[in-house]
């Protein structure tokens, strides 16, 4: 209860606050994370753009996962973590909402000062012309190719895997870009892959502007995540986390709470 008082003083002592999010948000709406409490990988890493722009068969292997996860990932729907930002906002003390998740549930809730760092995952980006086209256009488009895979199921993964093993990809047809004939890739930032400098400079606009930091949901292991609490600790811009296990800023936190999101935020509620 004093974690939960001293995080709603710290919320209501600053008026322009960057928050930051990341997969412990969207937890409760049926969307796994990557990370225990030690910020260790609970599973293997997440897919790395070199080995999907490198090998068709790995294309094949994410491709027929994604199709069987986003059945259900694309049905996920924001839970009172989202609703509790998005409410931050209404009443004019969220500087931008950052989120480190593709499942845009923030903006779902309401959230309008938002930027998708590591982008979305409702989007398909064609990698020769930039073409983009929606991930609903493209799962039918998958359906129609590969309809004996539609009666498939496997377990849940992060960001719209699947855990579907012991299988033969070899066989699974991957479409091509229509206007181009090039590779098909989600609007996402993949490991080994650069957050578009735009969007960073944007993120980093909004952060100059706050005059504190709110980290929800995130380990902060990855850098291009991690950068903005190091900024925001070398401008003296004190930072509050809520996360349940480790962070990469414990260091430089003013407070943490390490409760479940939505109990944590509930006095926004």
């Amino acid at each position: 209860m004093t974690e939960c008082a001293n995080l709603k003083d710290f919320v209501y002592r600053h008026r322009r606050l960057f928050v930051l999010t990341g997969a412990g948000c969207s937890t409760s709406s049926g969307i796994p994370d990557y990370r225990d409490a030690d910020g260790k990988w609970k599973r293997m890493q997440p897919m790395a753009y070199q080995a999907f722009m490198g090998e068709e068969s790995t294309r094949r292997r994410y491709w027929a996962r994604s199709m069987l996860g986003w059945r259900r990932f694309s049905r996920a729907r924001p839970n009172d973590t989202h609703r509790a930002l998005a409410r931050l906002e209404a009443v004019g003390r969220s500087e931008l909402l950052l989120t480190q998740n593709v499942d845009r549930l923030h903006q779902a809730a309401g959230n309008t000062r938002t930027i998708d760092l590591h982008g979305r995952l409702d989007l398909v980006r064609c990698m020769g012309c930039e073409r983009r086209v929606s991930r609903d256009d493209l799962q039918d488009e998958l359906g129609r190719l590969n309809v004996d895979w539609l009666g498939l199921d496997a377990a849940d993964a992060p960001d719209g895997d699947t855990d579907l093993e012991n299988v033969e990809f070899s066989s699974f047809a991957v479409p091509s870009c229509r206007r181009c004939g090039g590779v098909l890739k989600p609007d996402v930032v993949y490991f080994g892959e650069t957050v578009p400098r735009d969007r960073v400079d944007a993120a980093t606009r909004h952060l100059e502007q706050a005059d504190a930091m709110l980290v929800v949901g995130s380990s902060l292991m990855v850098y291009s995540g991690f950068r903005f609490a190091q900024m925001a600790a070398c401008a003296g811009k004190p930072i509050a986390a809520v996360n349940l296990g480790r962070t990469r800023a414990d260091g430089l936190l003013a407070l943490k709470v390490e409760q479940a999101s939505e109990a944590a935020l509930a006095f926004l509620l």
